[in-house]
């Protein structure tokens, strides 16, 4: 299969999906094959009718341009929240059969396509032989765009045919490339090539869009190089013939951009991003997320961050999206003190980091701390505002939290937070209960490390090792509380457990 840039030529190779067969001008039209919405072939007329009157005239649609029209009294449906009554109301006047032109037809059924009320259109276009009117280019063309929106590309690919091959005229751009758009989503690349075809035979020009659905589809289906080719003919195009209209956008850098990263070609990705800046295109934050996600996936998360630089340095606003792919991939590798400098940020520019995210954060500032005292404070911080928000924080972020305040001599926090998530019905490893306790035996605070020992055995007794009730025994022993000590050694018995210290008589 060939198809044409300007005078160039691009192959597909073989291995593309099978080709479908291609209707035939003799062939019949079927329209929709799903019910409840059959649409008879009556309501297609294989001739271009005679206009109704004259108001229906000025309603064609011209081939050369890329719009269609629109009608001010449906803008409240294409917009408005409340879309359901609007369109119950917009019922009650086909029921009434008040639709008197096909202008007015056109207008009221693009409308409630526009505002993604397909099941009403169809509705709306299987009674059009009520109210005695035969359907135009218009009204196919907006009936391709329905298909689209329906996601059902075979469907617009024959009444775009049936418009070709029944002598309504050439489609524009805009009706051939929603078809191209519809099958590259679907990953049919054989079909969109197909309709691109269609394009040069009807001497349709194609645009920049329609390019760009062909670059997003290329990378969709992993064929990153082909996409990558089809760019720089594009551009060599371009350059050649100084066509406007075939320069190539943000939207067809970030297509490729995206499909090299996905595979692992994030330089080359790079490359694009820079070379699109050279050409005068003001790169979106969209394209640079595209880049921090390579980056992350290769392993290389501090590229990513020093790319958050440059991003702020082009006056170009990094977004919630930006900061919460480097966070994720900052600490995914380990990069903890770039990841607090990149979620301060964030708090600072009033970005909310999501419950998971910040579980994550803990539990890597928390096990950082445990070599850089320094960080147990980024630690504390961190978990004060979750608690402020309300944040269900994991079991796991508790017990690295719970070793942080340890490590920082913060046994009553350490002790209140353990026993808050007993409370919540989480069960803390024998590791964290020991060193609490231990932490609290150093204090002197016996009866806090006795209630921890009576809210274990009343909960999972299969927690409690030998050197929990050791510590208890050893400093019980060192206050002379000989009594305390005894208890405390017949509770490891009666639970299974032998301790290796004795109470000292």
């Amino acid at each position: 299969m060939i198809f044409r840039i300007h005078g160039l030529s691009h192959r597909t190779p073989a291995d593309m999906n099978p080709p479908s067969a291609t209707p035939s001008p003799s062939s019949p039209l079927h329209l929709h094959r799903h019910p409840p919405f059959q649409f008879p072939l009556f309501v297609i007329p294989s001739k271009p009718t005679k206009p109704i009157s004259s108001a229906t005239t000025n309603q064609r649609l011209d081939p050369k341009s890329n719009a269609l029209p629109t009608n001010k009294t449906l803008i409240p449906l294409q917009k408005h929240k409340n879309r359901s009554k609007i369109a119950q109301n917009l019922t009650h006047k086909i029921k009434d059969g008040k639709i008197e032109t096909l202008q007015e037809f056109n207008r009221m059924f693009l409308g409630m396509v526009m505002a993604g009320e397909v099941d009403l259109a169809y509705k709306l276009y299987s009674n059009l032989p009520n109210y005695n009117l035969s359907a135009d280019k218009l009204t196919l063309s907006i009936l391709v765009n329905c298909y689209c929106k329906r996601n059902e590309p075979m469907e617009a690919r024959r009444v775009l045919q049936h418009l070709i091959d029944n002598g309504f005229g050439t489609p524009n751009v805009k009706t051939f490339t929603q078809v191209i758009n519809s099958f590259c989503k679907k990953g049919r690349l054989t079909q969109a090539f197909e309709v691109f075809e269609m394009m040069g035979r009807v001497n349709c020009d194609p645009s920049i869009n329609t390019y760009n659905c062909l670059l997003k589809g290329l990378c969709y289906v992993g064929r990153v190089e082909e996409a990558h080719e089809l760019l720089s003919k594009i551009k060599k195009s371009w350059k050649d013939e100084k066509d406007v209209s075939l320069k190539p956008d943000v939207y067809s850098f970030t297509a490729v951009m995206d499909g090299l990263c996905k595979v692992g070609r994030s330089d080359e990705a790079l490359e694009l991003l820079n070379e699109a800046i050279e050409m005068g295109l003001d790169p979106s934050i969209v394209s640079y997320n595209t880049v921090f996600n390579g980056f992350f996936k290769e392993g290389r998360p501090l590229e990513g961050f020093d790319l958050l630089e440059k991003i702020k340095e082009r006056n170009c606003s990094p977004d919630c999206v930006s900061y919460s792919t480097l966070l994720h991939g900052l600490l995914q590798w380990g990069e903890i003190r770039a990841g607090i400098r990149v979620y301060d940020e964030m708090m600072d520019l009033g970005f909310e980091v999501d419950e998971r995210m910040m579980n994550t954060l803990l539990r890597g500032v928390c096990r950082k701390s445990r070599k850089e005292k320094e960080l147990l404070k980024d630690a504390y911080r961190v978990f004060d505002e979750m608690s402020k928000r309300g944040c269900d924080v994991d079991a796991c972020a508790y017990e690295l939290m719970i070793e942080a305040f340890c490590n920082g001599n913060e046994m009553d926090k350490a002790f209140v937070n353990l026993c808050e998530m007993m409370k919540l019905g989480l069960c803390p490893r024998t590791f964290t209960l020991n060193i609490v306790i231990r932490g609290l035996c150093v204090e002197g605070k016996i009866e806090k490390a006795m209630w921890i020992l009576v809210m274990a055995c009343r909960g999972r007794s299969d927690m409690l090792e030998r050197v929990t009730f050791d510590v208890l025994i050893n400093e019980m022993n060192r206050r002379g509380m000989v009594t305390n000590a005894t208890c405390v050694f017949c509770v490891g018995l009666k639970n299974g457990v032998i301790p290796l210290r004795k109470p000292i008589r």
